[in-house]
């Protein structure tokens, strides 16, 4: 249920982790998983091939994805241990799918996966962008030899529309097949992700809560 808090959602918080906006202090958490995952992210990430970077451009990149959240843009969450001291991976919200709707991507730490973490964080952003955000339809789109991430929007309920040809660059400057995952508003309710972002606690930039 939403309260009279108006979004964005800035900090999620589910049973095991915390999502939350990118702030400029966070950049040496940021480079440490990113330097240590790099091999891990290669096949996937496109954004991988410019890495590693130094940290000041760790600090340039989350100052543009904070000024971006702020704006209403997008919005790029981090992916924290409860304590938040280290980061386990990333996620977010991109408006490229679309008015009515985001995609949602994610990455975890090598050192976190096979744990579920990726399915509770798409779980609890999928609630965020339905219920805060208003949309009608989220999608996850992934490499179809990329049966980590098709596995994750299989468990949370999501529906295989078909594969886009040569549509996803990775790293590698190939083009691949690209597997196109969506859940809409009217099928939410019934999903695993409903069941899985049942008990989270979304919250907008000053601690008042959402969600």
């Amino acid at each position: 249920m939403t309260t009279s808090v108006p979004g964005p959602a800035y900090r999620v918080v589910t049973s095991r982790l915390v999502l939350r906006c990118w702030n400029p202090p966070d950049a040496p958490l940021l480079k440490t998983a990113i330097d240590a995952n790099l091999e891990h992210l290669y096949p996937w990430m496109p954004w991988v091939n410019n890495e590693p970077t130094d940290l000041q451009v760790k600090i340039e990149t989350i100052r543009r994805f904070r000024s971006e959240f702020d704006a209403g843009k997008q919005f790029v969450y981090g992916i924290f241990n409860p304590e938040e001291t280290e980061v386990w991976g990333g996620s977010g919200l991109h408006p490229r799918v679309g008015h009515d709707g985001f995609e949602i991507g994610y990455w975890i730490h090598k050192d976190q996966v096979r744990k579920g973490l990726a399915s509770e964080a798409a779980a609890a952003l999928t609630r965020v962008a339905l219920e805060v955000n208003g949309m009608r339809r989220i999608e996850i789109h992934c490499a179809l030899e990329n049966e980590a991430s098709a596995g994750v929007a299989r468990k949370l309920g999501y529906h295989l529309d078909g594969a886009l040809r040569k549509r996803l660059k990775t790293a590698d400057g190939l083009a691949r097949d690209e597997m196109a995952w969506t859940m809409l508003a009217d099928e939410y309710p019934g999903s695993v992700a409903a069941t899985l972002a049942a008990p989270i606690e979304a919250c907008d930039a000053i601690g008042r809560r959402i969600l």
